[in-house]
């Protein structure tokens, strides 16, 4: 009879592992989202600079008692460009969205503004990306949901498109103007 070798056993434990972890993965709610450590937590701080003569906000202004979102876009960003459409309509309807130009020079972010419209209340430059790093941003675009009080309600990494918007931007909304 043949001897089995401890190391034999490595790759069929590895392979099962795995296996586990990804089913446990496919069995949360949707398994697409990327999870945010920031829900139902104080909005970090805001560190960033005007861009151009825009109107600029600060971290104060996400606790003013209002609900509002907050937008990290680029202007080489291709999907930042295709979400853009969604966020002038949402403004336009009263929804108060706050700026954050990620890793961008100014000329390009204010000629993409220029170019497309401005939805923002209010903007600011975040162009070494700390601000970003400090939000836990996986890229852009993403958009938090900010109640009054300046907690993050939920975030969505990537363009926020019609059917983002009614699956997760309202509902969020929502929640946060009802507590």
């Amino acid at each position: 009879m043949a001897k089995i070798r401890p190391l034999m056993l490595v790759p069929p434990v590895i392979f099962l592992g795995l296996a586990a972890m990804f089913l446990v993965g496919m069995q949360r709610d949707d398994p697409d989202a990327l999870p945010s450590a920031l829900a139902g937590r104080t909005a970090p701080d805001l560190v960033v600079t005007p861009l151009g003569d825009l109107p600029a906000f600060d971290g104060a202004m996400l606790a003013d008692g209002e609900v509002k979102l907050v937008n990290f876009w680029a202007s080489w960003c291709a999907p930042c460009r295709v979400e853009h459409p969604n966020l002038e309509a949402l403004a336009a309807e009263g929804v108060t969205i706050y700026g954050v130009n990620y890793k961008d020079k100014a000329p390009q972010a204010l000629a993409f503004l220029e170019e497309l419209g401005n939805p923002y209340a209010a903007v600011g430059q975040d162009a070494d990306g700390r601000t970003g790093l400090d939000w836990g941003l996986y890229g852009v675009p993403e958009t938090f949901v900010i109640d009054g009080e300046g907690k993050v309600v939920t975030r969505f990494a990537g363009p926020v498109t019609e059917r983002v918007i009614e699956a997760t931007i309202r509902p969020a909304l929502e929640s946060a103007a009802a507590e």
